[in-house]
């Protein structure tokens, strides 16, 4: 066929003829060469495009196909149509209608637009017969591509992050939902994530396979390619089959909250500790949800080969990764028993133990850093310190006390990762004291509160001395703090202020005494000053 036509008349005649002889529809796939790369058999009503293996999206914003195929009635596109442009990222797909005899009656055609402020995908032509069908397709194909690589270029490339859009679908009050994607928001920022869109659905039910209804799907998949979307983020957990539905509808990476924090943790987790507790979690995640077509543990596994007589791609992935899920483990293991070690010593020093929770960007690492003048990282964002850090301390009295910073919750932690970090989790079982440090000036103040409790109690920790600290106080409105104080006790503090903390300090001195370090005579004339904490050792 001639590059520079849309259809011959000798390929839709011959279309028509045997369309309307068969009484299905029928379609071709056609390259800008002009070569037929696929003949589709469809039914009266449609036509399924087939899997184009050899034709690549990537990050190319049009496939390089063109599809051409009757219509039995009605001689323009449908919405079927128009979405198969759009999800597929054809060059153009055009509609051939029949009169009778066979013969090519009319025909209506569109294509995709590049980004605009009207939010238009596509652009319909006219119906007209096809005799009068006029389109320099080489030319058009030039400026369509000229044009969407002007809206690429506007685009910093040198910016390597990957754009995503959010999704969130739930049937919870709509107060819990926008809360939870708020949170999606922040760990999108903290995996640098560019947010392109956020789409957010309320439906009577969840559909089972696509989560949301499979035309909201369609929308979502179209507004995602036509902001140029890398992946698809999904705020509530997918099975292992939603993620293949949704992968079948798009060429894009679907992603849910869980792998998301999965990411989050594999970049921060700089300890072995961390890493491999991390890795870890990663594996049991990924297990259930390989596919027969799944490339996404190549490189973990450093490439397939040597498999068994008969072992498929699938088999030898699933082995290979249980294979090193039982690696890990033993080696968490041997690493579990060297903080028993160290964990006896403490004991063994009689060195009270004040651990630090709280849910994530709560300011635990800062409250660490101001009380022991330590320079352990933070920063505003989810998830900032992973790896567990321990500084000792004097308190005003000359107590001496260890001060742990664990990794910070989260509302419905992955239950893989809260297995993963248990090992690390369990040194909270050695504290004498909990600081359950709180962001009081968020506006899900409580439900944080109640999702880090539900955490304790999981891991066996009810029992601990917990004291709330209420932090952020200088950003927080004054009757707030006062009704959380009234509620939940504690004490209000500002961890970027160091002479707040003087209440929290004496704390820790009515907790843990000082007879045993000053004489007792010394003790009851102490005024309750506060000194500079003093740092008396390195990370732990």
């Amino acid at each position: 066929m001639p590059p520079d036509l849309l259809v011959s008349p000798e390929l839709a005649r011959a279309l028509t003829e045997l369309s309307a002889e068969i009484g299905r529809q029928l379609g071709v796939l056609i390259s800008r060469a002009g070569t037929i790369e696929a003949v589709m058999v469809g039914t009266e009503r449609e036509v399924i495009v087939p899997d184009l293996p050899n034709w690549k999206l990537g990050r190319k914003r049009l496939r390089g196909l063109r599809m051409v195929h009757t219509h039995l009635g009605e001689d323009t596109l449908t919405q079927d149509d128009l979405a198969d442009l759009a999800l597929l990222r054809l060059d153009a797909m055009l509609a051939l209608s029949i009169q009778e005899g066979g013969l090519p009656a009319r025909c209506s055609w569109a294509h995709l637009v590049p980004p605009n402020p009207d939010g238009r995908v596509y652009e319909v032509h006219p119906s007209v017969p096809l005799h009068r069908l006029e389109c320099d397709l080489r030319a058009f194909l030039f400026g369509l591509d000229a044009q969407l690589a002007k809206a690429d270029s506007l685009y910093d490339v040198r910016d390597g992050r990957e754009r995503a859009i959010l999704v969130s679908v739930s049937t919870q009050p709509r107060a819990i939902q926008e809360d939870s994607f708020e949170e999606l928001r922040a760990l999108a920022r903290s995996a640098e994530l560019v947010v392109l869109d956020a789409v957010m659905q309320r439906p009577h039910a969840i559909h089972p396979r696509y989560l949301l209804g499979q035309g909201k799907l369609r929308e979502v998949v179209i507004k995602a390619l036509q902001h140029g979307a890398d992946l698809l983020v999904f705020d509530q957990d997918l099975t292992p089959l939603q993620v293949k539905a949704i992968g079948e509808v798009t060429e894009m990476r679907v992603i849910d909250r869980t792998q998301l924090i999965l990411d989050i943790f594999a970049r921060r987790a700089q300890s072995r500790d961390g890493t491999v507790q991390v890795e870890l979690a990663q594996l049991k995640y990924r297990l259930p949800r390989l596919a027969d077509r799944s490339t996404a543990l190549s490189r973990l596994t450093g490439g397939i080969g040597g498999r068994g007589p008969g072992e498929t791609r699938l088999e030898v992935d699933r082995r290979r990764v249980r294979d090193k899920i039982a690696h890990l483990e033993r080696e968490l293991a041997g690493l579990s028993r060297a903080r028993a070690q160290r964990s006896a010593r403490r004991t063994a020093n009689r060195i009270p133990i004040v651990s630090i929770v709280g849910y994530t960007n709560a300011g635990k690492s800062t409250l660490l850093n101001t009380l022991t003048d330590s320079r352990v990282a933070t920063a505003d964002q989810l998830f900032a310190t992973l790896d567990t850090t321990s500084r000792r301390l004097r308190t005003p009295r000359e107590r001496e006390i260890l001060i742990t910073d664990t990794v910070g919750f989260i509302r419905a932690l992955p239950k893989d990762l809260l297995g993963a970090f248990r090992p690390t989790l369990d040194e909270l079982r050695d504290a004498d004291l909990l600081l359950h440090v709180v962001d009081a000036s968020h506006p899900q103040v409580e439900r944080h509160i109640e999702s880090v409790e539900q955490i304790v109690d999981d891991l066996g920790l009810g029992a601990i001395p917990t004291v709330f600290v209420f932090n952020k106080t200088d950003r927080t409105d004054p009757d707030v703090t006062k009704a959380l104080l009234a509620r939940y006790g504690g004490m209000a503090v500002s961890a970027l202020d160091a002479t707040s903390l003087a209440p929290l300090l004496q704390e820790f001195d009515r907790r843990f005494g000082c007879e045993d370090v000053l004489p007792e005579a010394v003790c009851e004339a102490s005024d309750g000053a506060v000194p500079t904490p003093e740092v008396l050792s390195s990370p732990h």
